[in-house]
C-alpha cells in the first residue's frame, strides 16, 4: 500500500492544532513556534504532492479509497487533479505567513482577556481550518466534501467572533458587538447555503445511488445514469447556491465585508485568500462535473450575476472609507472575474479562473497583510487618518504599492495573466459580457491608486509621524509573497502546465469546445 500522501497533508495541520492547543497556558511563545513549525511541515508535504503529481497522467492522482459508512454508500475517497494541487499548494503556502503576521494578535494584552488561553486557541484554530480546506480540495466523494465544507465554519466563527480587530472606528464594547454580529452573519449565511446543499446531496444519492465522483462519471459514460432535466437542474441549484454564498457571489456576498472588516488581518486573509476559494473550486469540481447540462442551462444567469459582482464590488470599493472593507469589496469584484471565467466554458476562461484563484490569494494576502501592519501602527482602519506614510515608512509604502498594483492586475505581476485569460476566454463566447467586465479593471485602478494616494502620499499628518517601517518579521511575511507575484507574473508556465489538463477534462464533462477563431475570414 502506497503512503497516503494527501491524507497526511491534511492530517498534519490537524495534529498541529491539537498539539498547539495542548501547550501550557504560560508557554505562549512555544505555542506560536509549534504552530509555525507544523504549518511549514505541511508546506513541505504540499510541495511533495505537487512534485509527485504528473500533469500528463490520469485525471485524479494520489488517490485513496477506504470504506467509511458502508450502509449509506459513503467512502473516504480523495484524489487531486491539477486544479486541486494548485489550491492545496496555495493554502499550504499562505498559512505560515498568516501565522507570522498574527504573531501578537492573540496575546492577552491584545484580546483583553487573560483568563483563558487566547494564543493557543488562535493558532490552533488556524491550523484546523487549514486541515479542513486541504481535505476539501482533495475530496472526490461528495459526502466527504460536504462534511468538511460545513465543518470549517465552526473554527472560522470563533476566529472572527473571538479574535476581532481592535483598530475599528468603535469603542471596545461596540467593537465586541460588531465582531459578534459579523461572526453570526458569516455563520448563518453559510449554514443556510450548507443546509440547501445537504438536501441536494441527499437527492444526488437517491438518483445516483453513490456519492463517488468516479462512479457517477462512469455511470454517466455508460448511460446507466440519466438524470431527468428538472431533477438535474434542482440538484445543481442546491449545490451552486452553497458555493455562491462561500464564493461570494452577488447578491449573497453581504457577509464578507463585515467578516473581513471585524476580523483580525490574518483571519481576513484566511477568509478571502483561502476559505472562499473552496466555493469557486467546488463550482469546477462538482457543479460542472456532476450536472453538465444544468450548468449550461444556468450559465447566462450566472454570467450576469458575475458581471454585477465585478462592477458592483468595484464601485463600492471606490467609495469606501475603511481600508479593510475596501479590500473586501475589491475581493467581491475579483471573485466575479473567477466565476465569469468558470462559466464562460472556454479553456482560456477556466484556466484563467484557476490561475485567478491562486494569484488573487497571493496578491490579496500581500496587500491585506501590509495594510494590517499599517493599521496596527496607527490604530485606525479609516483612510482619512493617514497621509504621507511613504516619507516616514518607505519600505511599508513600497510593499503596499506593489500589493495594490497586483490587485489592479498590472502587467508583470501574477494577476494580470489570469485576468487577461478570463477576459479573452469570456469574450470569445460572450463578447458583450467580456466588454462590460473590462470596466472592472478601470475601477480597480481607481480604487487602488486613490487608496495609495490618500494614505501614502502628500504631507505627513501629525498622527502618522511616528509610524515605524516594516520590521524583520513583517518583511519575512511580505517579501516572499511579492517575490511569488513577480515570478508568476513573468513566468506563469508552471501553473498553466499544471491546470490546463484538468481544465480540458472539465470542458469535456460539459461537452464544450472552444469557439473556432475566425482566422480564415481575417485573411480574405
Amino acid at each position: 500500500m502506497s503512503f497516503p500522501l494527501l491524507t497526511a497533508t491534511a492530517v498534519l495541520p490537524a495534529v498541529g492544532a491539537i498539539a498547539t492547543a495542548a501547550v501550557p497556558a504560560k508557554q505562549r511563545t512555544a505555542a506560536k513556534w509549534l504552530a509555525l513549525l507544523f504549518s511549514l511541515a505541511t508546506l513541505v508535504l504540499a510541495a511533495v504532492v505537487a512534485v509527485r503529481f504528473d500533469p500528463g497522467g490520469g485525471r485524479f492522482q494520489l488517490t485513496e479509497s477506504h470504506a467509511w459508512i458502508a450502509d449509506f454508500g459513503v467512502r473516504y475517497e480523495v484524489g487531486v487533479d491539477g486544479i486541486g494541487v494548485a489550491l492545496i499548494a496555495l493554502t499550504a503556502l499562505l498559512i505560515p505567513f498568516v501565522i507570522l503576521a498574527g504573531w501578537h494578535d492573540a496575546d492577552p494584552q491584545e484580546t483583553g482577556n487573560t483568563r483563558w488561553r487566547p494564543t493557543q486557541g488562535f493558532f490552533a484554530l488556524i491550523l484546523l481550518v487549514e486541515a479542513m480546506v486541504i481535505i476539501s480540495f482533495a475530496a472526490t466523494d461528495v459526502f466527504v466534501f460536504y462534511i468538511f465544507f460545513e465543518a470549517m465554519l465552526i473554527p472560522m466563527y470563533f476566529l472572527i467572533g473571538g479574535f476581532g480587530d481592535r483598530a475599528g472606528p468603535h469603542g471596545e464594547k461596540e467593537a465586541a458587538t460588531q465582531r459578534s454580529y459579523a461572526a453570526v452573519k458569516f455563520l448563518l449565511y453559510n449554514l443556510v447555503g450548507g443546509l440547501i446543499m445537504l438536501a441536494a446531496v441527499i437527492g444526488l444519492y437517491v438518483v445516483a445511488g453513490t456519492f463517488s465522483l468516479s462512479e457517477i462519471a462512469e455511470a454517466r459514460a455508460s448511460g446507466s445514469l440519466d438524470m431527468a432535466t428538472n431533477t438535474e437542474r434542482l440538484l445543481f441549484l442546491g449545490f451552486f447556491f452553497a458555493f455562491a454564498v462561500k464564493a461570494p457571489l452577488w447578491p449573497l456576498h453581504t457577509w464578507l465585508p463585515n467578516a473581513m472588516g471585524e476580523a483580525t488581518t490574518p483571519v481576513a486573509v484566511l477568509i478571502t485568500a483561502v476559505v472562499d476559494k473552496v466555493g469557486t473550486f467546488a463550482m469546477l469540481r462538482f457543479c460542472l462535473q456532476l450536472f453538465p447540462e444544468a450548468s449550461k442551462w444556468a450559465t447566462p444567469v450566472i454570467l450576469v450575476l458575475a458581471l454585477i459582482s465585478i462592477v458592483y464590488g468595484a464601485l463600492l470599493a471606490v467609495g469606501q472609507r475603511d481600508i479593510k472593507r475596501l479590500i473586501a469589496y475589491a475581493s467581491i469584484s475579483h471573485f466575479g472575474f473567477i466565476i465569469m471565467g468558470i462559466f464562460a466554458m472556454t479553456s482560456q476562461g477556466q484556466s484563467g479562473a484557476t490561475l485567478y484563484m491562486v494569484n488573487h490569494g497571493i496578491s490579496t494576502a500581500a496587500l491585506m497583510l501590509v495594510a494590517g501592519f499599517l493599521i496596527s501602527r496607527r490604530g485606525s482602519r479609516l483612510i482619512a487618518d493617514y497621509g504621507g506614510v511613504q516619507k516616514v515608512a518607505p519600505v511599508l509604502a513600497g510593499t503596499f504599492l506593489i500589493g495594490g498594483l497586483a490587485t489592479l492586475s498590472l502587467p508583470g505581476l501574477a494577476p494580470f495573466v489570469s485576468e487577461f485569460l478570463v477576459l479573452v476566454g469570456t469574450f470569445t463566447r460572450y463578447p458583450v459580457i467580456g466588454i462590460i467586465a473590462t470596466f472592472g479593471i478601470v475601477l480597480a485602478a481607481l480604487y487602488t491608486l486613490v487608496l495609495y494616494q490618500r494614505t501614502m502620499t502628500g504631507p505627513v499628518k501629525p498622527s502618522t509621524e511616528g509610524i515605524a517601517d516594516l520590521r524583520v518579521r513583517e518583511l519575512a511575511v511580505v517579501v516572499p509573497l511579492i517575490g511569488v507575484l513577480i515570478f508568476l507574473g513573468v513566468y506563469p508556465k508552471p501553473l498553466t502546465e499544471l491546470v490546463n489538463p484538468a481544465v480540458k477534462h472539465t470542458l469535456s464533462d460539459v461537452h464544450k469546445k472552444d469557439p473556432k477563431p475566425e482566422v480564415e475570414a481575417a485573411h480574405k
